[in-house]
C-alpha cells in the first residue's frame, strides 16, 4: 500500500474553525498525516494546539519561516502544507514552502492583489509544485456531473448564467457568534480590499467558472456596505458578460438576513437549464426545453466524473465535508503523480488550483474598479 502523505498546517489553531475541516477533509480519503504545524504565531497557543493534534513537540512551530526551512532539511518533513490563515498571510505563507521545495494547499482567495497571485503562479510554475486551491463547492459529485454535461452539449449553447452566494452572519454589527467588527475579516490589512467580494464571492465566481466552462470578459458591479461602521463591503452584486454573448448575473451576500449558506447556481442553454442548490447538494435539477423537471442524485447519475467524487452508494447523503475531501483526494493524485515524475491523471484534473486563484483575483480586481467607476463595465485583465 502506498503510505500516506505528510502534511503540515499554517494556521488552523484552537478554536478556529475552517483548520478542523481542512483536518477531517484529510482524512477522510485517508491520503494524509498531520505531522507538523505553525498552528499559532504565539508559541505556547501553537504549541498546546499542536499537542492537542498529537504531533511532536519539537514539530510545533510558531514561525511559518522556520517550520518550512526545517521541515526542507528533515527526511521525513512534510510533503504538503495547508495553508488556512487569514488571507493577508496567503502568499507570503504559500511563498515560503514553495520555496522549500514542498506542494500547497491553500484556502482562497490566492493573495489580497493581482499582483501577488501572479507571482505564486510563476513560483509554482518554475518549482514544478502542485498549489491547490480549496475551492469546495467544485467538489461535489453532481456539480462535477453538471460540468460533464455541459462539456457533452447537454445543456445547448449556454445564454444565462445566474450564480449566488448568500449568508447573513454580519448582518448585524454584533452577530450571534460574538464577532466583532474588529475581526479581521473586517480589516483591509488582514482581510484585503473585498470583505465579502474576496470571502464568499470569489466562490461564487468560482462556481459558475468552472461548472459554465466560460470566464467572463467584462463585470459591471455595485458593492455595499450596510452595516454602519464597517469598513469593507457586506454585498456585491455584479452583472457578467461573456464572449460567446451569454449574460450572467452574481450576488454575494453577508447580511441576507434568513440565509444560511445559500450557494445556487442556476444555467440556461438553449437546449435545457440545470440548477443546483448547495443545501441540497444530493439533488441536480436538469430541465430539457419544453419537458419536465428532472432530480438526477449522486449513486444514479453516469458519469466518470460523478463516480470519481461519490463514496456512497444512492441514497445515501454526502455533504460539504465530502466535497473538502474531494480537493484533498485530488491533491494527493497530483502530488503522487509529480512525485514520481508523470503528468497528473485525468480524475484529478477539475482540482482548482493556482491558475484558478488568479482568475478569481481578476475578477475581483475588475469588480473593484467597476464599482470605483461609477457601476461601470469594465473589462478582466488578461490571466
Amino acid at each position: 500500500m502506498q503510505r500516506r502523505l505528510r502534511l503540515g498546517m499554517v494556521g488552523g489553531g484552537q478554536g478556529a474553525f475552517i483548520g478542523a475541516v481542512h483536518r477531517i477533509a484529510a482524512r477522510i480519503d485517508d491520503q494524509y498525516e498531520l505531522v507538523a504545524g505553525a498552528l499559532s504565531s504565539d508559541p505556547q497557543r501553537a504549541r498546546d494546539s499542536g499537542i492537542a493534534l498529537h504531533l511532536s513537540p519539537e514539530r510545533c512551530y510558531s514561525d511559518y519561516r522556520a517550520m518550512a526551512q526545517a521541515e526542507s532539511q528533515r527526511p521525513d518533513g512534510i510533503e504538503a502544507v495547508a495553508i488556512v490563515t487569514p488571507n493577508h498571510l496567503h502568499a507570503p505563507v504559500a511563498t515560503a514552502f514553495l520555496e522549500a521545495g514542498i506542494h500547497v494547499i491553500c484556502d482562497k482567495p490566492l493573495g489580497i492583489s493581482l499582483a501577488e497571485g501572479q507571482a505564486l503562479a510563476a513560483l509554482a510554475k518554475q518549482k514544478n509544485l502542485l498549489f491547490a486551491l480549496t475551492h469546495t463547492y467544485s467538489g461535489y459529485p453532481l456539480l462535477r456531473h453538471a460540468k460533464a454535461m455541459v462539456e457533452a452539449g447537454e445543456i445547448g449553447e449556454l445564454r444565462l448564467v445566474q450564480v449566488e452566494y448568500s449568508q447573513d452572519w454580519l448582518a448585524d454589527a454584533i452577530h450571534a457568534g460574538g464577532m466583532s467588527e474588529g475581526n479581521w475579516h473586517n480589516d483591509p490589512l488582514k482581510a484585503g480590499p473585498g470583505g465579502t467580494l474576496l470571502d464568499v464571492g470569489l466562490h461564487a465566481y468560482h462556481l459558475a467558472q468552472f461548472v459554465s466552462g466560460l470566464t467572463p470578459h467584462a463585470v459591471l458591479a455595485e458593492l455595499s456596505t450596510f452595516v454602519p461602521h464597517r469598513t469593507l463591503d457586506d454585498h456585491v452584486q455584479v452583472m457578467l458578460r461573456y464572449a460567446n454573448g451569454a449574460k450572467g448575473t452574481l450576488w454575494a451576500s453577508q447580511v441576507a438576513t434568513g440565509c444560511e449558506n445559500t450557494v445556487r447556481l442556476r444555467l440556461f442553454g438553449s437546449k435545457a437549464q440545470l440548477d443546483f442548490d448547495q443545501e441540497q447538494p444530493n439533488a441536480l435539477w436538469f430541465t430539457p426545453q419544453g419537458g419536465n423537471r428532472q432530480l438526477l442524485r449522486p449513486g444514479r447519475v453516469d458519469s466518470a466524473a460523478a463516480r470519481h467524487a461519490t463514496r456512497v452508494p444512492a441514497g445515501h447523503p454526502e455533504g460539504y465535508l465530502e466535497a473538502f475531501a474531494q480537493l484533498y483526494l485530488d491533491a494527493a493524485l497530483a502530488i503522487r503523480t509529480l512525485q514520481a515524475g508523470l503528468p497528473v491523471p485525468t480524475e484529478a484534473s477539475w482540482l482548482p488550483t493556482v491558475a484558478d486563484g488568479v482568475a478569481g483575483l481578476a475578477f475581483a480586481e475588475a469588480v473593484l474598479r467597476s464599482h470605483a467607476q461609477g457601476g461601470s463595465w469594465t473589462t478582466l485583465a488578461d490571466c
